[in-house]
């Protein structure tokens, strides 16, 4: 939002309490109510094992209640803007090799699926729509979800003198979230439409991305590497869903700084 403001843009957030995206009355409502010239919906289940339990309401939230969104916005002639996954992809790519637009979606779980039917929904009703995937998102309080990000919970465990066993078999694409944001900023004023994968330059496994954070907190604790075969769960996770970020950085002039260097900045801030 403060992209968005320092861009000139006059914002207006939508909390849960403000608009019931699963509604559609609802979501007529708040934004007639603010007339928007952009609509971003940021709306997600994303409690990726709760999904698997609750499939009705990951569709009902990821997917029809982008379908509703979308459909507001076109009546309002605004352009919409969906924030996805790159859980849409199944993993099988061997790394470091990331998955770039053009790659075909194969979702292994219902957060993924539903995310995808999101994104299809939101490009059959708005043709002109911006559809951003990204993925492990670091920065601020983390999302309310997931109860907070993967950083400050290493940490916090760290200092606390617990063990850490973290998974070395399991790439992805680091994504700090101002980064993020001010990505998401500049493709709006270009106008870019279509799908667009934003992340951190570069690609890293849960262990190496722990043992950074900690090096630049400067907290000595040991951090055992472990398969992600040791954490069962219920939803599978694609084993690699880096992304290649390579038609965001023809559209933002370059592209985003690497992972290692924004989480320096995020540790930097947590000091």
């Amino acid at each position: 939002m403060a992209f968005l403001q320092e861009a000139g843009s006059d914002v207006v957030p939508l909390d849960h309490e403000a608009v019931e995206c699963t509604d559609p009355a609802s979501v007529d409502a708040a934004l007639a109510r603010s007339a928007p010239d952009v609509v971003v919906n940021c709306a997600a289940f994303v409690r990726v094992d709760e999904c698997e339990d609750r499939p009705d309401e990951a569709l009902r939230v990821n997917a029809l209640g982008a379908l509703y969104v979308a459909r507001a916005a076109a009546s309002l002639d605004a352009r919409c803007v969906y924030i996805s996954s790159d859980y849409v992809f199944d993993g099988r790519r061997p790394p470091p090799a990331a998955y770039a637009e053009t790659d075909a979606p194969a979702p292994v779980n219902v957060y993924g699926a539903s995310k995808l039917a999101g994104e299809h929904l939101v490009a059959q009703t708005c043709p002109d729509a911006l559809i951003v995937r990204t993925a492990s998102l670091f920065g601020g309080r983390g999302a309310r979800g997931k109860g907070g990000n993967f950083v400050t919970a290493i940490l916090t465990r760290a200092r606390a003198g617990e063990p850490l066993r973290v998974v070395d078999d399991v790439w992805m694409t680091p994504t700090y979230a101002p980064d993020a944001a001010w990505a998401l900023v500049r493709l709006l004023a270009g106008g870019a439409t279509g799908i667009v994968h934003v992340a951190n330059a570069g690609a890293c496994t849960w262990y190496t991305f722990a043992r950074h954070a900690l090096a630049l907190a400067g907290v000595d604790a040991a951090v055992e590497p472990v398969p992600a075969a040791t954490y069962p769960m219920r939803a599978r996770r694609p084993t690699n869903s880096a992304l290649d970020t390579a038609r965001a950085a023809g559209l933002l002039g370059g592209p985003l700084r690497t992972w290692e260097d924004a989480l320096a900045e995020y540790v930097r801030g947590l000091a």
